[in-house]
């Protein structure tokens, strides 16, 4: 093999090297204050290995999860659980979350009514929400119900 031939077969076996290890790179993530309850780890044991298609990756830090290569979806659990609230509340897959699309076509949705709060950041344009939220919510659902949404024309003045 010539000296060049050789050069570039090192090149091309270092950018494949470094290829493989990019896409299965450590997503990078700050632990909620309570990711250390065991209600979290019992949230995180049932976590999906794909979430709306997307593959779960690897995370540095407890009770997280990211799907996606970008990360489309990252989870965190431990979070103090909201109060009453006049975001809009949704329901998907028996779990209530707190939808905050000021950041749109990006979400941050935080469970309502469980304890801890677990707290789902996903890319919209990668993502759909309700397949997302489907996908998760049967591992959020493990989490204790301690009050539901309510529909504010159905509160009594």
């Amino acid at each position: 093999m010539t000296r060049s031939r050789l050069a570039l077969a090192v090149v091309l076996a270092a950018v494949a090297t470094t290829g493989l290890t990019a896409c299965s790179s450590t997503v990078a993530m700050q632990p909620a204050e309570g990711a250390n309850d065991p209600a979290c780890a019992d949230v995180t044991v049932r976590l999906p290995g794909a979430v709306d298609g997307q593959a779960r990756r690897w995370t540095d830090a407890q009770a997280t999860g990211a799907w996606g290569d970008p990360a489309a979806v990252l989870l965190t659990c431990g979070l103090e659980p909201p109060g009453p609230s006049t975001m809009r509340c949704i329901t998907v897959g028996g779990v209530d979350w707190l939808v905050d699309d000021s950041d749109a076509p990006r979400f941050t949705l935080t469970s309502y009514g469980r304890t801890p709060a677990v707290q789902v950041y996903l890319d919209n344009e990668i993502v759909s929400p309700n397949g997302a939220l489907d996908d998760l919510s049967r591992a959020v659902g493990v989490l204790p119900t301690t009050t539901a949404c309510t529909n504010p024309e159905s509160v009594p003045e």
